[in-house]
């Protein structure tokens, strides 16, 4: 049985291409990070079944009016490890526009702790972006759906 992959990387530009834009010019004086957890796979009855989601992760610009910038939207396993990334280099994201991307049902290399992490910048005040992943499975004759929502990365601990 072969396993099947995540999109093979660049396919963000080649999929999304018309929501993105030019890197806006000047420094990207603001950035931040999401962490958003996701279930490839989910232990049930006591751990003796696990069942198997897709996963969507959706990132969107929530500015009507300046380009996102994204720098890293990587996926890992449950034990931390990378496991695919999906930008070759930073790409601008049109305003009110959205990227995505699928991991297969098949695809179970993140576990039952996978996750993503998302870097973003703008050139300044920006809306934050929203960031959200769908899992879509089935287990028997059930059909299951869920979303988490990305948690923004604050540093905690000092004063």
């Amino acid at each position: 049985m072969t396993q099947a992959l995540a999109q093979s990387s660049g396919s963000i530009e080649q999929n999304f291409a018309n929501s993105l834009t030019s890197m806006p010019a000047g420094d990207l004086s603001v950035t931040g990070a999401f962490y958003v957890p996701v279930y490839s796979s989910v232990s049930m009855s006591q751990g003796k079944l696990r069942a198997d989601f897709s996963v969507t992760l959706s990132v969107h610009n929530a500015s009507e009016t300046k380009p996102l910038v994204l720098k890293r939207i990587a996926y890992f396993d449950t034990s931390g490890k990378m496991v695919e990334s999906y930008l070759k280099s930073p790409v601008a994201l049109k305003p009110f526009a959205t990227v995505e991307v699928v991991i297969a049902t098949t695809d179970t290399r993140g576990g039952t702790g996978a996750n993503f992490a998302v870097d973003w910048a703008a050139t300044g005040e920006i809306a934050e972006p929203v960031v959200e992943a769908l899992m879509v499975g089935s287990v028997g004759a059930g059909h299951y759906a869920f979303i988490t929502q990305g948690r923004p990365v604050r540093l905690l601990g000092k004063n």
